[in-house]
């Protein structure tokens, strides 16, 4: 940790790439079985992002750094179609019930297969995860569930409908009143900003005590991955702005480091349609 360049969401450009740093980290030999496994749960979002374009097309390139490589997650995916194979054991259970899932219901109106996948990612997480990845898969929740309550509610829609196991009674009073602030914000860019310094003001009161520990790792790889996404849109979106959000962040009330909303476990769905993926296009 003490090696690593400083994060500042401010300046994305002095951010280490993800994969350089998976690369970092497995050169070192002095990390347990428990701390590897955690950020084999890390790198694994980055699978659930490859695993959704796959599926919109076999061929293609696969952009985001991940534990298991194209024809992996290929194998994985004509497993799991295939009645006769068991699902590749190799996966977490939620990805094969995904991509059953998602041929099943990839047509029908208001299914949405990134938001879907994210969702099951960090139910797992929050099952397999411990210490900051499980708190912050049980944050990534409650933002995710309560933007999505907002706009029902703005809609008039039904929210359990739209949600996963939302309780609105269940999400602090601080963080859902800084999360309604945000979706009124009718620029989209600066809504997003305001997520992204949220979560990373979040991620240093979590590690402010234990800059050395494993859990500042993990919010280091969280911090470079918010860093990667903005430097991906553009190096210099909203980079004079950011400062700006992080001081008005400061002065409103904090996120609590402890979050309860209970979320139910991912059925799988085995899709009739299983031949619409062809192994042969490996």
């Amino acid at each position: 940790m003490a090696g690593l360049p400083d994060l500042r969401l401010d300046s994305p450009e002095s951010a280490p790439s993800i994969r350089d740093l998976r690369e970092l980290i497995e050169e070192q030999d002095d990390m347990n079985g428990r701390d590897l496994r955690m950020t084999k749960l890390f790198f694994l979002v980055g699978d659930c992002r490859n695993l959704i374009i796959l599926l919109g097309s076999n061929l293609a390139e696969l952009p985001y750094t991940g534990n298991w490589n194209k024809q992996e997650l290929q194998e994985m995916i004509a497993d799991a179609l295939e009645d006769e194979f068991e699902d590749d054991p190799r996966f977490p259970p939620f990805m094969a019930d995904f991509v059953r899932e998602y041929f099943e219901k990839k047509q029908e109106p208001g299914y949405f297969p990134e938001d879907r996948l994210m969702v099951c990612y960090w139910q797992y997480l929050k099952q397999e995860g411990t210490g900051l990845l499980k708190n912050w898969a049980t944050l990534s929740l409650d933002i995710a569930n309560t933007l999505t309550a907002l706009i029902c509610e703005r809609q008039g829609w039904q929210t359990e409908q739209y949600t996963y196991g939302y309780d609105k009674s269940m999400i602090d009073d601080a963080l859902l009143a800084q999360l309604r602030e945000i979706a009124s914000d009718a620029d989209p860019v600066r809504k997003e900003q305001r997520l992204d310094a949220l979560k990373w003001l979040w991620l240093e009161d979590e590690t402010f005590f234990d800059p050395f520990d494993v859990n500042a790792l993990y919010a280091y790889l969280l911090k470079t991955e918010i860093l990667e996404r903005w430097i991906k849109l553009n190096p210099e979106t909203g980079k004079e702005k950011f400062q700006q959000i992080i001081e008005d962040l400061r002065h409103e009330a904090t996120v609590p480091p402890e979050f309860t909303t209970y979320m139910p476990k991912t059925e799988g769905i085995y899709d009739k349609n299983a031949n619409a993926y062809n192994k042969n296009e490996k």
